[in-house]
């Protein structure tokens, strides 16, 4: 514990060299919030775990608070960086550090599964506050050769992302993950650990692909209506929200009340209202 903790103090300290070298302006058409805090590195360098020999790939590196000393610890990476102006700098600042392979991309449009040869992904990455919800969503598509992910997100996201069924934050997104992966919060983040300080708090979050899913979903498309439908009239009762998509005799043959509000629900319940008649 002693050495990982020594370990991590370096690669922050390096990650601070990194920062304090390049003063770029961040652009608010891409979300940008650059990382800096030299504490907050070395925790998201220990939870990642990172070693030689693992498939890694970081989205939105940015200035390279992150990326080099991760570097220093996997030899290579990949990133998926949208801002061009970023990517000569980033290429120079992280080229004593590894091998660093830079995609100019957009990741919500990225095939981040051409990337896995031979083994399954790592992802880690800050992700743009504006677009973590349809990101997470175009990721959830490709789980099948990515093995965990690592992201800085609102802390309210990864509060959604994490909600039990009946309370506020339980909802849509909430229901879709939990089909396919296991969702960890892990420490949340004050503004003032970026430049510039967000509006918001932030927190890193571990998502794991789960091996055998905790439920059977039958029709991937219909699951994801009927969710899609239930949170949409969410203070509706189940019979409202659903109607004209879910029988109400089909909702009482699953064993569902139909005159409960969507929230309520379970996963597996909305798994087995999408079932086949």
């Amino acid at each position: 514990m002693h050495r990982r903790r020594a370990r991590a103090g370096v690669f922050a300290r390096v990650a601070e060299r990194v920062v304090t070298t390049v003063r770029v302006r961040p652009r608010k058409r891409f979300g940008q919030h650059f990382l800096h805090d030299p504490a907050i590195i070395g925790r998201i360098l220990a939870a990642l775990n990172a070693q030689r020999g693992e498939a890694w790939v970081e989205i939105g590196p940015g200035l390279g608070a992150l990326t080099a000393p991760l570097l220093d610890r996997i030899g290579t990476l990949h990133a998926v960086e949208i801002d061009r102006d970023l990517i000569a700098p980033l290429l120079a600042r992280c080229a004593e550090h590894g091998e660093l392979h830079v995609h100019e991309a957009d990741a919500l449009e990225f095939d981040f599964c051409t990337l896995a040869t031979g083994e399954r992904l790592r992802l880690v990455g800050n992700l743009p506050y504006n677009i973590s919800t349809p990101l997470l969503f175009h990721l959830l598509d490709q789980v099948a050769c990515i093995r965990d992910m690592h992201f800085m997100l609102q802390r309210e996201v990864v509060e959604r992302m994490s909600a039990g069924p009946g309370s506020k934050r339980y909802g849509r997104l909430t229901v879709m993950l939990a089909v396919r992966c296991r969702v960890e919060p892990l420490f949340r983040i004050a503004a003032g650990a970026f430049r510039p300080p967000p509006r918001v708090e932030s927190a890193y979050v571990r998502l794991t692909p789960w091996a055998e899913p905790p439920f059977a979903v039958a029709d991937a498309a219909r699951f994801a209506a009927v969710v899609a439908r239930a949170f949409s009239k969410r203070r509706k009762t189940l019979r409202n929200a659903l109607a004209g998509l879910v029988p109400e005799a089909t909702i009482v043959a699953r064993g569902i009340d139909p005159g409960v509000r969507p929230e309520t629900l379970t996963p597996a319940q909305f798994a087995a209202l999408a079932g086949p008649e």
